[in-house]
């Protein structure tokens, strides 16, 4: 990410921050979660350290294979750390397995300064579905959504969970519109709803409404559920809408 980019990028997360967290009025008090909510989120957040640390034990040999692999292919680091917006706005930064050449910010902002069409499906989808600054390891990577595996150290500090609504960067925020504060109560996951329902290939309408939908239901059912759908994408990828 260029120095510009993260300049608007904290720019427009401090702005939002700013007009989030007003002062509460003198007779205000802020809400408390009832006992069955505040075990709920106790064991939601056993569950998450306990299936990371799992998750990282484990698969600690693919681990070093994929960032050999990663650092052989092309010039660059071996992580990729976005800014992503959590829970109650708190800012993170969001690990992932490079996929893209070491310049992806300024070859984007080349990109789209020659093809309006280009700039406008990046506006949209925040996505290119032919992104030409992908590596080939990097496809395979986003194919099979391995490149989020270092995410469960993100997990393990706190900023994820690891099934949650989508982790949005700032510029997201305001598509959310009324919908953004509900869906900010909660931290964003590794995966999630959107994540085994097609991905990118899903309008973005639909993807805030998946979104909403989880914050509104989300139980134990459903993570586990979420979690066993993710399994067979990552065995099976197919045409999963990951690009």
């Amino acid at each position: 990410m260029t120095a510009n980019s993260q300049l608007i990028s904290v720019k427009l997360l401090q702005g939002l921050m700013k007009q989030r967290f007003q002062p509460l009025p003198a007779k205000a008090k802020p809400q408390r979660l009832s006992w069955r909510a505040t075990n709920g989120v106790f064991c939601k957040r056993l569950f998450d350290v306990v299936f990371s640390l799992s998750v990282l034990i484990l698969f600690s040999p693919v681990y070093l294979v994929l960032a050999l692999l990663i650092a052989i292919s092309s010039p660059g680091p071996i992580f990729y750390v976005q800014q992503r917006v959590g829970k109650n706005y708190k800012p993170f930064g969001c690990i992932k397995f490079r996929t893209m050449v070491n310049n992806a910010e300024d070859v984007l902002a080349e990109m789209m300064d020659k093809s309006p069409q280009m700039r406008q499906e990046f506006e949209d989808n925040f996505k290119l579905k032919d992104d030409p600054r992908i590596t080939a390891i990097g496809k395979f990577l986003r194919l099979t959504s391995l490149d989020e595996f270092p995410q469960f150290w993100n997990v393990l500090m706190g900023d994820m969970s690891v099934v949650g609504p989508r982790p949005l960067v700032p510029e997201e925020l305001p598509k959310y519109g009324r919908h953004i504060d509900k869906v900010l109560t909660i931290r964003p996951g590794i995966t999630g709803l959107w994540q085994v329902s097609g991905r990118n290939d899903i309008p973005y309408h639909r993807r805030i409404q998946i979104d909403v939908y989880y914050v509104n239901s989300r139980n134990w059912l459903l993570d586990l559920w979420t979690i066993f759908k993710t399994i067979g994408v990552v065995i099976f990828p197919g045409n999963n809408g990951a690009y």
